[in-house]
């Protein structure tokens, strides 16, 4: 099979397309021959081996896995023993590093919704589980509250946009001037433009800030939330290779220690349930992924250098 391989940290640059061989389902596990993958941010930091802290989890010197993605959707081309949830022909979408190839193997992987694309299937995995756990396990929401979404119209954003509105909350997205009318689109009651106003000096409060940006420290954002609110960080300025994104992290939970107020950094962990609660939303029509460009399997470099730009709509999306 085709796949996208990098056996050196690096830019885009160091990745080939390659003639592997195809994975087999081992136990618990589920062979899909991929229709479409997403690209996340994760996929760069992988990539580069940046911030290095990430050569602990992915291997110190290379990769250890060289097939590069981890978000696909696709039909299930065969199970492995002791799987009930899918069988063979089965349209599903899900998480698994080696995403970036024909076929992926791996063990969280669910029914495809009927009435979406697998492209937009794709679109869903880290970015809609991030959305999801950001808002209702850290964030705590509840109808009624008061969220903002910083980076409304990236990848995460778009999905917490609806997701918030869905939770039944008051929604104000923060976007650039190309996007609001997207941000708009999706649900949100307010939209700020960051390009005409700052939005941590608005004199708003709000009870649940998803900053998936970093665009703004923590204590701008604290200016602007409820005495007793959340600020949920799934984005960070960039402090360097060896921290990179941690540093925001570090420091918000030191600050949380002090404070009524909640800095909670996140990290999702793709789990079946919460793949098929995002699998719910969307066959209602509640959750709709927004795509911003589609690239063949063979251009996933450009496609990452493209999301690395930061100016992504949505998510971006390679298909073999």
């Amino acid at each position: 099979m085709q796949a996208i391989v990098g056996t050196e940290y690096g830019s885009p640059d160091c990745l080939e397309l390659r003639e592997i061989d195809r994975p087999v389902a081992g136990e618990g596990e589920v062979l899909v021959r991929v229709r479409a993958a997403s690209v996340n941010p994760l996929d760069f930091h992988v990539m580069r081996g940046t911030p290095y802290l990430v050569r602990a989890t992915e291997g110190l010197r290379r990769p250890k896995v060289p097939v590069r993605g981890v978000d696909a959707a696709g039909i299930v081309e065969e199970v492995g023993a002791g799987v009930t949830h899918v069988e063979p022909g089965d349209e599903v979408f899900g998480s698994h590093a080696g995403a970036f190839a024909e076929y992926v193997c791996g063990r969280t992987f669910v029914r495809k919704p009927a009435g979406i694309t697998f492209e937009q299937a794709a679109a869903i995995p880290v970015a809609g589980c991030t959305a999801l756990q950001a808002l209702r396990d850290k964030g705590r929401l509840e109808a009624g509250q008061k969220v903002l979404v910083n980076g409304a119209a990236g990848g995460v954003g778009t999905f917490a946009t609806q997701i918030a509105k869905g939770l039944g909350a008051e929604v104000t997205g923060v976007c650039g001037t190309r996007n609001v009318e997207l941000v708009r689109s999706l649900g949100a009651d307010h939209v700020v433009d960051y390009t005409q106003a700052d939005y941590t000096r608005s004199g708003a409060r709000y009870d649940v800030i998803l900053d998936a940006a970093g665009t703004h420290s923590l204590s701008a954002n604290r200016r602007v939330l409820t005495p007793e609110g959340t600020v949920v960080l799934v984005g960070a300025v960039h402090f360097g290779n060896w921290a990179g994104p941690l540093v925001a992290p570090v420091k918000a939970i030191v600050l949380s220690r002090f404070s009524r107020q909640t800095f909670a950094p996140l990290l999702a962990k793709i789990v079946r349930e919460d793949l098929e609660q995002l699998a719910g939303l969307a066959d209602a029509g509640t959750l709709v992924p927004v795509i911003d460009r589609t690239y063949p399997l063979r251009e996933t470099a450009d496609a990452l250098r493209y999301l690395e730009e930061g100016h992504a709509r949505g998510k971006v999306v390679v298909v073999p």
